[in-house]
C-alpha cells in the first residue's frame, strides 16, 4: 500500500498482540505491509495470532532491545492492557527515536502518562478503537499530542484506515466521550440484539426464532445504515407508517424515560469511568 511506503521510515513495533493488536496486525498486512517491516513484542501470541506471524513469516519477542531493530521505529504502537502499561512501555521509550510516533490504544492511559517516559518534544498519539476492528469495520478515534507532525498524523490515519474509520479530537478529553459512544458502543448494540430476542420470546417465539430474528434485523439494519446515505432518523421515519405497528413501538420507546433517556445516562455513566481510569 503506497500510503504506508510513502510514509514508513523504520520498523512498526507492535506491543501487544492479543485480540486487538492482532486486529490491528491483521489490517495492516491485508493493506499491503511488508511483513519485513513489522516487531512484534509479546509474551505469547494467542494461537489464532501465531498462525497469523507464522504465515507471514514474523517473528516475535517477550522483550525487544535496540540491538535487534535495524533502525528507529516509526511507530511503536502500545496495544498492551491498561494495567500493566506502567511495566511494559518504560523499557519501550528507550527505543523511540526523533522521528518515533509513540500511538496507544490502551483506555484510559493518558499521553501524559506516556510523555512522562519519553524526551520533551516525543509524538504521543492517544487512540480509542472498538472491537469492529475485527472485521475491518471499527471506527478509532484519535487525540495528538502538540509535537504530532502532519507527516506522523497522515501514518497514524493510514495504519489505523486498516481497520475502518478515523475520526480526531483536538481535545484530549474528548477521548472519553468517544470510548463512551464508540469504544463501548458495540456492547450497546449487542444488548439491544438481546434483549429484542428475549422479547420476542416472552411474546411467544421460541428462543431460536428469536434470535435469529433480533440479530439478523441488528445486523442488517446496520449494515443498511452503513450503506445509506440517509440519516439514522431518516431511515426510521421510512420504516414508521402512522399509526401503524412500529409506530406503537416507538411511541413506547422514545417516551421521555425512554431509549433517548437511557442511552443519555449509559454514554454519561461511561464517560465518568473512563475518566476515573485516566485518574
Amino acid at each position: 500500500m503506497s500510503s504506508f511506503k510513502d510514509l514508513i521510515t523504520g520498523p512498526l513495533v507492535l506491543v501487544g498482540a492479543g485480540k486487538m493488536g492482532g486486529a490491528i496486525l491483521t489490517g495492516w498486512l491485508a493493506s499491503g505491509l511488508d511483513p519485513a517491516n513489522v516487531r512484534i513484542q509479546d509474551p505469547g501470541p494467542p494461537p489464532e495470532i501465531q498462525e497469523l506471524l507464522d504465515t507471514h513469516g514474523i517473528q516475535w519477542t517477550p522483550s525487544l532491545t535496540r540491538e535487534m531493530l535495524p533502525a528507529s521505529p516509526s511507530v511503536i504502537l502500545a496495544a498492551v492492557k491498561p494495567q500493566v502499561m506502567d511495566a511494559v512501555f518504560p523499557p519501550l521509550a528507550k527505543l523511540v527515536g526523533p522521528d518515533t510516533l509513540t500511538l496507544s490504544i490502551a483506555a484510559g492511559r493518558t499521553i501524559a502518562s506516556f510523555e512522562a517516559h519519553l524526551t520533551d518534544r516525543a509524538a504521543v498519539v492517544r487512540t480509542i478503537p472498538n472491537t469492529p476492528a475485527a472485521i475491518g469495520r471499527g471506527i478509532t478515534v484519535c487525540a495528538p499530542n502538540a509535537h504530532v507532525t502532519e507527516q506522523q498524523r497522515a501514518l497514524c490515519n493510514a495504519l489505523l484506515a486498516s481497520i475502518g474509520e478515523v475520526g480526531w479530537v483536538e481535545d484530549e478529553a474528548l477521548i472519553d466521550v468517544a470510548t463512551a459512544v464508540s469504544g463501548s458502543g458495540p456492547a450497546y448494540v449487542f444488548l439491544l440484539a438481546e434483549c429484542l430476542a428475549q422479547a420476542g420470546v416472552e411474546a411467544g417465539l421460541t428462543q431460536e426464532l428469536a434470535a435469529r430474528l433480533a440479530n439478523a434485523t441488528v445486523s442488517g439494519s446496520g449494515e443498511l445504515l452503513h450503506r445509506s446515505s440517509l440519516s439514522p432518523a431518516t431511515l426510521r421515519k421510512n420504516v414508521t407508517s402512522p399509526n401503524g405497528t412500529t409506530h406503537a413501538a416507538l411511541q413506547v420507546l422514545m417516551a421521555d424515560d425512554g431509549l433517548k433517556s437511557l442511552m443519555t445516562r449509559a454514554v454519561a455513566a461511561a464517560t465518568k469511568r473512563s475518566r476515573e481510569l485516566a485518574g
